[in-house]
């Protein structure tokens, strides 16, 4: 549980140039489009980007008709907004599961320096420990985790979990990852105090993005003493 907070923290210590309204704001009318290849490169290999952020400052920017597309209604830029990012995510994943394949090994391996705490081998032990306990669920939870959505994928390629399973149950949290994060901005950033408070919600974000991991850890510590008891 300490890993699982350690690694959620880690997207606060960003530098101001991937703030996610900055991001948006610079982007212009490429905005959409910028963050959807942002969201592809934190779920294929680069896990030190601010995706929750971006999208929940997506559904914001859309709310306040900062993002639009064309004479499209909001909520249909919503929609299609909702779309386009879910591609993205789960696209992501499949190049990620495959440079897995490629790359893994090589990558997470013992070095100095920034890298090497970022690629740590630790990592890998961590996330087959989770998959192996918790399997579908934890490609599903792990997708609201920072960094750890990004190792679940590259490690699921290295230990070459079955593709078609792989697929399925990633691509159940992508939709539920980017649908309900970035609608969830959308409502949320018509409150005047949020809009002002932005900075205050996306750490807000990146805290509670951590608690289904750190619910189901608990649940399994819980019925791992019950089972204890119970032999």
């Amino acid at each position: 549980m300490n890993l699982l907070l350690q690694l959620a923290l880690v997207p606060l210590l960003l530098p101001d140039w991937l703030d996610p309204a900055v991001i948006i704001q610079n982007l212009g009318n490429w905005a959409l489009w910028g963050v959807a290849l942002l969201v592809f490169i934190e779920c294929a290999i680069w896990p030190i980007l601010p995706g929750d952020s971006l999208l929940f400052t997506v559904g914001m920017f859309i709310a306040t008709g900062s993002i639009t597309f064309g004479a499209l209604a909001s909520w249909q830029v919503l929609l299609v907004s909702c779309v386009i990012l879910t591609v993205a995510a789960i696209a992501g994943n499949i190049a990620g599961y495959w440079l897995g394949h490629l790359i893994g090994p090589p990558l997470f391996k013992p070095r100095s320096g920034f890298w090497g705490k970022v690629f740590d081998p630790k990592y890998v032990d961590k996330t087959h420990d989770l998959l192996r306990r918790y399997g579908d669920r934890a490609l599903v939870l792990a997708r609201f985790v920072p960094l750890v959505r990004t190792f679940v994928t590259l490690i699921a390629g290295i230990g070459k979990m079955n593709f078609k399973y792989f697929i399925l149950y990633t691509a159940i949290g992508g939709v539920a990852w980017a649908f309900g994060v970035t609608i969830l901005g959308f409502f949320l950033g018509r409150i005047d105090f949020i809009a002002r408070n932005i900075d205050l919600v996306l750490v807000a974000i990146v805290l509670v993005s951590v608690l289904p991991m750190v619910f189901e850890a608990l649940r399994a510590r819980r019925q791992a003493r019950t089972d204890v008891t119970e032999g």
